[in-house]
């Protein structure tokens, strides 16, 4: 086989079309950005801003308490209007953002500038899985698995980058990457105008001559199962907390690994990812599959929580051993969620409100970041025992989630007229 006819092989493979492929290109970029500024943004706040650690500490917290309105409202947004050109503002939103952070050292309007970035990522979050819903159709479970490839590879890419500038630890090495972190919206944004609208089962345009619809489209924040679903969300999503804040304290608090470790085993969670969430999205592509899938992912999660307790009862090998296997865990549990999460976000969302829907969910990311460091560390202060019961408390709500969508997911969708658009 000629290489391109298998470069047009590998690429018939992706689903979605050019446009699919198009929006994998705008997450890698896009995450690229988030991996230079990421990994850099207390330092910025704190040697080029001249901040103290009790401000930046209020400043990413406040910002980020803000920036949580950002799911609901971007989709609410995309119920309403076309998801490019909702986008495409939302990037560019971002991008102001980022270079405005460069012309102050205010701290109200770091604050105000941090939390326009925060509410516009979390919003073109929402935007952008709404979007590879559509584009994807029935193949949405591994378009998912290569959209996360995607994003973690750009992660990667930006991380290293932001490393490699560190290394020089001048005021101008980091100014560059907060520019580059603006770049790259700013490309985001260009390439989004180059992606075409889906079709949306929620949006149908109306003339003049069509009846007004008497039917108000469906309200997530009265729909009590999908509410409660949520909020089994934001427990199932402290797999994230375990890597950015669980590990490197806990291996910190017990002294048996050494330190070095932490960053090993967030290279090991990017790896895992990248290499294995196509590869198993294969067992995710059903509904029913999706729900099925909870079983595993509740072991897997109580197995990470164990091997992170024994960690801490032998000598340094055991627990480099232990922490290395209870890390795999909770990546693997981070790549089931995943795809369960996607396919049951949507299965359950209201097709008249697809965009309301999955900005709620979008919530569960937002909650897990204020409550997810406060149950790590709740663990921490307990000891082994905290661990154990960290782990086995998510497995839990893995069987209470499984069994709180099952009437859902059996029960034939209502009949809903759509939400109608004027013709202009």
């Amino acid at each position: 086989m000629k290489p391109l006819r298998r470069a047009e092989a590998w690429t018939d493979r992706i689903p979605g079309g050019p446009h699919g492929r198009r929006m994998l290109l705008i997450t890698l970029v896009d995450r690229i950005g988030s991996g230079l500024w990421a990994s850099v943004s207390v330092l910025y706040f704190t040697y080029v801003s001249g901040l103290s650690i009790a401000e930046v500490g209020t400043l990413v917290a406040a910002a980020g308490a803000i920036g949580i309105a950002g799911a609901p409202l971007g989709g609410r947004l995309a119920d309403r209007f076309p998801l490019t050109r909702v986008l495409v503002a939302l990037q560019l939103i971002r991008a102001l953002a980022s270079f405005a952070l460069l012309t102050t050292n205010h701290y109200a309007l770091l604050l105000a500038c941090t939390a326009v970035g925060g509410f516009g990522d979390r919003a073109s979050s929402v935007i952008t899985k709404l979007y590879a819903t559509r584009v994807a159709g029935p193949d949405r479970v591994r378009y998912q698995a290569i959209n996360r490839t995607a994003a973690n590879a750009g992660w990667a890419l930006g991380g290293l980058a932001a490393a490699a500038a560190l290394a020089l630890g001048t005021t101008t090495a980091y100014q560059w990457l907060l520019v580059g972190d603006a770049l790259t919206f700013v490309v985001t944004a260009i390439l989004t105008l180059r992606c075409a609208e889906p079709p949306s089962p929620s949006r149908t345009v109306a003339t003049s001559s069509d009846a007004t619809p008497t039917t108000r489209p469906a309200n997530p924040w009265r729909d009590r199962t999908y509410l409660a679903y949520v909020v089994t969300e934001a427990v199932l999503f402290l797999d994230d907390a375990v890597f950015k804040v669980g590990l490197p304290l806990w291996i910190v608090h017990t002294g048996s690994a050494p330190t070095g470790l932490a960053p090993l085993l967030m290279v090991l969670n990017n790896v895992m990812v990248v290499v294995l969430q196509v590869p198993l999205a294969r067992f995710n592509t059903t509904t029913k599959a999706a729900r099925t899938l909870l079983f595993p992912l509740s072991a897997v999660f109580a197995l990470g929580g164990i091997t992170m307790a024994l960690s801490a009862t032998g000598t340094a090998a055991s627990a480099t051993l232990f922490l290395t296997a209870s890390a795999a865990a909770f990546t693997l549990a981070e790549i089931l969620h995943a795809t369960v999460s996607w396919e049951l976000s949507v299965a359950l969302a209201s097709d008249t409100a697809q965009g309301a829907y999955l900005g709620v969910h979008g919530l569960a990311q937002a909650v897990q970041r204020t409550i997810g460091p406060l149950a790590v560390t709740a663990a921490i202060a307990t000891g082994p025992l905290g661990w154990a019961g960290f782990g086995i408390g998510i497995a839990v709500t893995c069987m209470v989630q499984h069994r709180l969508v099952r009437d859902r997911l059996t029960r034939k969708p209502l009949s809903v007229a759509p939400v109608t658009v004027s013709e202009h």
